[in-house]
């Protein structure tokens, strides 16, 4: 049987349709899902993402030891501040994409949920002499995340104090009845988003703020469309053990600046040297008719790519895909034929879609 979300009996008085994903079973949406779409796009809204992976790093080597494995700059993190990162093998190849949260006594991994035993596990491989410990702490407390142009003043109205400006991955602690919420900056629908971390038993009662304050529920079907349209990959979908770091289309993931860390030659001799020969890409389709996940991309009749999502955007009424794509293809504008070579597209430069551009 499927595990449940603590607010599973609240998703599902609200009408929420259900959907299994990795042996959990997750809002689809909430009887209309381009309406919770447009609520991300022009107000709010409001989605139950508690399934989300941490894993504590504590020690007094926790961030020689964490940086030193991954692909971004822990080292320069204070207090507060968080970056995305990816673990990868000697090869240059993607085990894990997570972010790495600063606090001042420990660091959170987070991370899909179907990751984080499969990431402490790979982590604690390469822990020796270190003085740095890992603790699985995904059960502790579940993330409420809400996203759009008015989610700054809904946060901020549901938890009854001023939000500082943050920047992406910084984060903040706001006082809360017997608790402590952890807000966390966010961008990962191309809106302004901010994730609030709080213990499970407290969850219910942040729910209804938050709905209260004016934010819509939103299920995965139209997360999937908004992350889609902000050009947000997703580990096990769009990029996987068999990605290059640098094919993944995640330029905010690595520093070229740090020193030696898992894979780090290979981004380098990639990055200075050479190039890689296919990349994460944008496809904007002509019309709604979307190709289905693992569909050829052709030019003239080669095989040049492959779509790894594909969505519907309410927003712009036609059919958006990411995919790989050779790089002697990558220029945007560029017609290619996908699947059956009834379906046209032409080639965009990610993201489709971010506050800024729309402004």
């Amino acid at each position: 049987m499927a595990d449940r979300l603590p607010l599973h009996d609240i998703h599902e008085r609200l009408g929420a349709r259900f959907a299994e994903a990795d042996g959990l079973l997750l809002p689809s949406d909430y009887g209309d899902s381009a309406a919770e779409h447009e609520a991300v796009r022009e107000r709010s809204g409001l989605i139950d993402r508690s399934e989300r992976g941490k894993i504590e790093v504590t020690g007094k080597d926790r961030v020689t030891f964490i940086h030193g494995l991954v692909s971004n700059d822990v080292k320069g993190l204070m207090p507060g501040r968080g970056c995305e990162t990816a673990l990868l093998d000697v090869h240059g190849k993607i085990t894990a994409l997570l972010v790495v949260h600063c606090l001042a006594d420990r660091l959170v991994l987070e991370t899909d949920r179907a990751l984080a035993e499969p990431l402490q596990a790979a982590i604690d491989r390469y822990l020796f002499s270190e003085r740095a410990e890992l603790e699985d702490v995904t059960a502790a407390s579940g993330i409420l995340t809400v996203a759009g142009p008015a989610a700054r003043k809904i946060v901020e109205q549901a938890v009854g104090v001023a939000l500082p400006d943050l920047p992406r991955w910084g984060h903040v602690l706001a006082p809360e009845a017997g608790a402590e919420i952890r807000i966390v900056r966010t961008e990962e629908t191309g809106e302004e988003g901010y994730d609030l971390w709080i213990p499970r038993t407290d969850l219910p009662r942040l729910w209804e703020r938050i709905r209260e304050a004016g934010a819509r529920p939103v299920g995965r079907e139209a997360w999937d469309v908004l992350r889609v349209e902000a050009g947000v990959v997703r580990y096990g979908v769009d990029v996987d053990a068999s990605t290059l770091l640098l094919e993944a289309a995640l330029p905010d993931a690595y520093s070229l600046n740090k020193g030696c860390y898992l894979g780090q030659e290979v981004v380098a001799r990639i990055t200075y040297r050479g190039h890689v020969n296919r990349k994460i890409t944008g496809f904007r389709f002509a019309d709604r008719r979307m190709p289905a996940p693992g569909a050829p991309v052709r030019v003239e009749g080669k095989e040049v790519g492959r779509i790894t999502s594909a969505v519907l955007s309410p927003a712009l009424g036609v059919a958006l895909a990411l995919g790989f794509l050779r790089r002697e293809h990558q220029e945007p504008g560029t017609r290619v034929d996908v699947g059956d070579a009834s379906l046209s597209a032409d080639v965009v430069a990610l993201p489709f879609y971010s506050r800024a551009r729309a402004a």
